[in-house]
C-alpha cells in the first residue's frame, strides 16, 4: 500500500472520530440523564480530541510524492 493510500484511510478514519463525537454529543444531551451522560460526553471529547489530532497530522504532513 502505497503511502498517499495509507494517509486517504487515516483521514477516513479521523473524519469518523469527528462524525462518532458529533453523534456522540447530540445523543448525551438530548436523551441521556446522569452518569451515563457524562460518560458519552468524556468519551466524546475525547474522540473529538484524536480527531483533530489526525487531521492535524494529515493536513502538516503536506503531499505525497
Amino acid at each position: 500500500m502505497s503511502e498517499s493510500m495509507l494517509n486517504m484511510w487515516i483521514s477516513f478514519a479521523g473524519m469518523g472520530l469527528l462524525l462518532l463525537a458529533m453523534g456522540l454529543i447530540l445523543l448525551s444531551r438530548y436523551k441521556l440523564k446522569g452518569i451515563i451522560s457524562i460518560i458519552v460526553t468524556l468519551l466524546a471529547y475525547i474522540s473529538l480530541i484524536f480527531g483533530a489530532i489526525i487531521i492535524m497530522y494529515i493536513v502538516f504532513s503536506g503531499p505525497t510524492a
